[in-house]
């Protein structure tokens, strides 16, 4: 697992925090910024069916439709996109 640098990101308290300063869960709209996009191996190549994936960030995998990466990314903890690749994988 690589380290990335978080210094450079945004992070605001979440609306469900409590007032009292207990309880604080921090979010950031700005860390997909860090990705490292990557088309994937399966993507066809007549930009179709596009899937990109970035396999930079510790325990996160979010993956993307490259034809409108506008459209947000789905966050998976890396052991469950490794359950998922390995499934595809053994076409299961």
């Amino acid at each position: 697992m690589r380290a990335i640098n978080l210094s450079n990101i945004t992070w605001h308290r979440s609306s469900y925090s409590n007032s009292s300063g207990g309880e604080c869960l921090e979010v950031s709209a700005d860390l997909l910024g860090t990705a490292d996009w990557r088309k994937s191996s399966y993507s066809n190549s007549d930009g179709g069916q596009c899937l990109e994936f970035a396999p930079n960030l510790p325990s996160l995998v979010p993956v993307r439709d490259s034809k409108d990466p506008s459209l947000g990314a789905l966050l998976f903890t890396a052991g469950s996109w490794n359950t998922f690749v390995d499934s595809v994988k053994g076409d299961r």
